[in-house]
């Protein structure tokens, strides 16, 4: 009676596409037609007459359409449907028991009593097998959740699948021990590992929350970063005008050396004198303040284990720090590390001392650039003065004066 084949892969069909809740994403039709394909192919290697073979495929079309009446005893639920539908086409009371004898076969803690229960016990644990395992224990997992049965975490799911691969569940018939242990082992490798790596995450996450709760708030951070490099950057601008002061004095100075300094020696030029004075004096005081401005100040850079312990060293400044020895300096940074309130101290000092530089060097250039502005000035004048007064011009003006007279 081959043809009862075809009419029960008809009825399931339409039983699992039309009356299965969507819920079920793991035993549904798809998971059926597997476990037929894998009885099917477990039954070429076996040697079992042509009746068994067929009371097997039927099973692996019928053992879990229970799961339309619900989970509870789907096993018995499945039992019932596959009856009343061999009845109506008229199957051997005989056969049907075997048939129910098989799908309770399949439920998880049975035993196999015989080649037909060991058959599709493996059939319908094939999947553990198989490059697609991880997809599929996903939509099982999923599938609890939906129905309200167990909510698993990535954790608890991982652990249990590793159990079931290694302590719960075996192949029975030689084909599935030859073929598909190994690829069963390979599975249960990729579990282990990640297991491994959900730990790694785990705890990096939770060192990650550490560190989140224990470190400041964001607004903070940037007011450190933001401050400090705002100081820094206008540190920069001051030693920059300085360098700009240098130069242009260095360049006054040194037209004023060699073209006008050596015309003073001629006794026609002496109205040049207090002129040039006024000139070099105040291009070489402005050099002197740009240079203040600029000069760095070097602290002792030593520090004790008391000043440490006390907080009153800033360890982020290498004034502080660059004569002593790696170790000291290394154990002082641990030490700092494991007070927060000290790293914060520190980054407060250093924006504290920033500012104070920042106010020497920003007075010195005030008072630089006022000083050069008021010499060119003054310089301006004498000359234009002695030029006036006491020019050649004038002094032969003076010369014919007293002549005439």
């Amino acid at each position: 009676m081959p043809e009862i084949l075809d009419k029960t892969k008809l009825f399931v069909n339409d039983l699992l596409t039309n009356d299965l809740d969507k819920k079920f994403l793991y035993h549904n039709l798809r998971h059926t037609q597997r476990v037929v394909k894998s009885t099917k192919q477990l039954l070429e290697t076996c040697s079992l007459s042509d009746q068994d073979k067929e009371l097997l495929v039927l099973v692996a079309w019928l053992h879990d359409t229970g799961y339309t009446k619900g989970t509870a005893n789907h096993e018995e639920s499945s039992c019932e449907i596959a009856e009343d539908f061999l009845t109506k086409e008229g199957y051997e009371k005989e056969k049907i028991e075997k048939v129910k004898s098989c799908i309770l076969a399949t439920k998880w803690n049975a035993k196999p009593n015989n080649l037909m229960d060991e058959i599709i016990r493996d059939a319908d644990s094939s999947h553990f097998a198989q490059s697609s395992y991880l997809e599929t224990s996903d939509l099982l997992r999923e599938e609890l959740k939906l129905l309200g049965l167990k909510n698993y975490n990535q954790k608890e799911w991982l652990e249990l699948n590793i159990q079931v691969f290694r302590t719960d569940h075996q192949y029975y018939t030689d084909y599935a021990k030859e073929n598909w242990l190994s690829k069963k082992d390979k599975n249960l490798k990729k579990l282990i590992k990640d297991k491994k790596s959900e730990k790694k995450l785990a705890k990096k996450e939770k060192l990650k929350a550490q560190f989140k709760s224990e470190s400041p708030d964001r607004g903070i951070q940037t007011l450190y970063r933001v401050t400090l490099k705002n100081h820094i950057t206008l540190s920069d601008i001051a030693d920059t005008k300085a360098n700009i002061l240098l130069s242009v004095n260095a360049i006054i100075i040194s037209l004023a050396l060699s073209n006008l300094i050596p015309k003073l020696d001629n006794p026609s030029n002496d109205y040049l004198i207090y002129p040039t004075v006024i000139f070099v004096l105040f291009s070489v005081v402005s050099m002197v303040l740009a240079v203040l401005a600029t000069r760095p100040n070097v602290t002792s850079g030593e520090f004790t284990k008391d000043d440490v312990a006390n907080k009153s060293v800033n360890l982020l400044f290498f004034g502080n720090f660059h004569k002593m020895a790696l170790g000291d300096y290394e154990w002082a940074i641990q030490e700092m590390l494991k007070d927060k309130d000290y790293i914060y101290t520190s980054l407060t000092k250093d924006l504290y001392f920033l500012g104070i530089v920042l106010n020497r060097k920003y007075s010195l250039l005030r008072w630089t650039y006022t000083i050069f502005m008021i010499g060119m000035i003054l310089s301006v004048i004498a000359f234009a003065i002695s030029f006036k007064f006491f020019g050649p011009d004038r002094k032969i003006q003076l010369l014919s004066e007293v002549l005439l007279f």
